[in-house]
């Protein structure tokens, strides 16, 4: 008897304390429910708010500036010629018109370099450069506008 009674506690415990054999189904199609509303707002995020961030500056043309010969701080001089890479809205007259001047490029060259000592301007050039290139955006962006989006050396000579 006590063989027939285990059995039945046996069977009967299972279908007690365990749910039913369509729960676990229904687990998992909650589960991906959960999957495709997560996934779904995922693609909502990245497809459609993506338009109202700034996008990026298209190049339009390179003005060339006329090489200056800047006496640096610890003695001797770099002559250095750049070229500004404008965007499409400086082509277009932006928001100041009349295009892109580089009457203040030029003054941060001489600013930025007048006080570098001869062994930075030929061991760190790149770091003098990208901060050369950074405070040039800067001055040539007008109400959240780039004019100018970056900056090549055409002439690099010190002496």
């Amino acid at each position: 008897m006590s063989s027939t009674t285990r059995t039945k506690k046996d069977k009967e415990a299972p279908a007690e304390g365990e749910e039913p054999k369509g729960g676990g189904r229904k687990k998992l199609l909650l589960v991906l429910v959960v999957l495709l509303v997560a996934l779904g707002a995922a693609a909502y995020f990245f497809l459609f708010t993506g338009e109202a961030e700034a996008e990026e500056p298209v190049a339009g043309e390179v003005v060339a500036l006329e090489p200056v010969t800047v006496n640096l701080a610890g003695g001797g001089y770099l002559k250095i010629g750049i070229s500004l890479q404008t965007t499409e809205d400086a082509a277009s007259g932006g928001h100041g018109g009349g295009g892109v001047d580089g009457s203040k490029a030029l003054d941060l060259v001489i600013s930025t370099y007048s006080q570098a000592q001869p062994a930075d301007v030929t061991g760190a050039r790149e770091a003098l450069k990208e901060s050369l290139e950074q405070k040039i955006v800067e001055a040539y962006t007008d109400e959240g506008v780039e004019m100018v989006m970056g900056i090549y050396f055409t002439e690099y000579v010190t002496q």
